[in-house]
């Protein structure tokens, strides 16, 4: 039976991710200038979302970086380049966020976040038992496209994101930043982090919920009554 033919842009990436593999081994310093371009920023972003202080967060990176040095010969290219250094990133970050006494437990950030009860949505913000729409909105979430545009992108909305995201659970901000910050498919956060499609789904819905509530009463005071 004839095989499916590999589509020109993933066998482009795989030959260019074999190169750079390479190079790196080779110790050519313009193969590491590109992977810390490529993904220093992402890396800092992730390892905030467990050690809040930005010192602390690059230096977790820093550790990263040389993680990757020292065992970029023992890479196997089991998973792509990319899911191997944020896999070093995301353990190293947990270790030194329990070092740091910044975050929970460690055995609290090594679990994937959604097996417990936690409601994504407050309670109260739905009918109680006994009225006759339990269980229905007590008020409909806020319709945030009759915002102007530049308040939804403004610096200071920006800021109240940024805030809200610090609050969440580590491994809820860690699916929310790599999904929706850094723009990757579901498939490559499973593969990153080491969840299920189904974990991944719960805590970014999670997420998603909890920073549209933190956000919004910040919202509502530029809607029009």
């Amino acid at each position: 039976m004839e095989q499916p033919a590999i589509p020109v842009g993933r066998r482009r990436g795989d030959e260019d991710e074999r190169a750079l593999v390479a190079a790196l081994r080779r110790g050519e310093e313009a193969a590491f200038v590109e992977l810390v371009e490529r993904y220093g920023g992402s890396l800092l972003r992730l390892s905030r979302t467990f050690v809040r202080d930005r010192t602390v967060a690059e230096e977790v990176v820093q550790e990263t970086w040389l993680a990757v040095l020292n065992g970029i010969d023992r890479f196997e290219g089991r998973s792509s380049l990319k899911t191997w250094i944020f896999q070093i990133l995301s353990n190293r970050a947990k270790t030194r966020a329990v070092r740091e006494h910044r975050s929970a437990p460690f055995s609290a950030l090594a679990t994937d976040g959604s097996e417990d009860d936690e409601a994504a949505v407050d309670a109260d913000r739905f009918r109680a038992d006994g009225h006759r729409w339990a269980g229905h909105w007590a008020a409909a979430p806020s319709d945030w496209t009759a915002l102007p545009e530049d308040r939804l992108l403004s610096r200071e909305t920006l800021a109240q994101v940024r805030a809200a995201i610090d609050t969440l659970p580590p491994r809820q901000a860690e699916v929310l930043v790599l999904r929706d910050v850094e723009g990757w498919s579901p498939e490559e956060v499973c593969a990153a982090l080491e969840i299920t499609d189904g974990n991944q789904r719960i805590l970014l819905h999670r997420a998603r919920s909890k920073v549209r509530a933190a956000v919004a009463d910040y919202l509502a005071e530029g809607m029009t009554p």
